[in-house]
């Protein structure tokens, strides 16, 4: 199952935070796709990820929007 998740137009620290939240209310093994605009994120998303034991398994960028596709590795 994926969750998609619009942090769009949020500031640093909002996209983590938020990241953080619905990662809360997944399983292992269950991925998250978020949409962020803030560059900020580019290295903020990865850095928390790999600090909380999930896996940043795809991240593009177009048009100044920045995905990332996140796999909750641990419970």
């Amino acid at each position: 199952m994926t969750t998609i998740l619009n942090c769009r137009r949020m500031l640093c620290p909002m996209p983590v935070i938020k990241v953080q939240n619905a990662l809360k209310d997944l399983e292992s093994g269950e991925t998250l796709t978020v949409t962020c605009t803030d560059p900020g994120t580019l290295h903020d998303i990865p850095t928390w990820c790999r600090i909380n034991g999930h896996s940043v398994i795809e991240q593009t960028e177009n048009d100044g929007e920045y995905v990332f596709v996140i796999d909750k590795m641990t419970s």
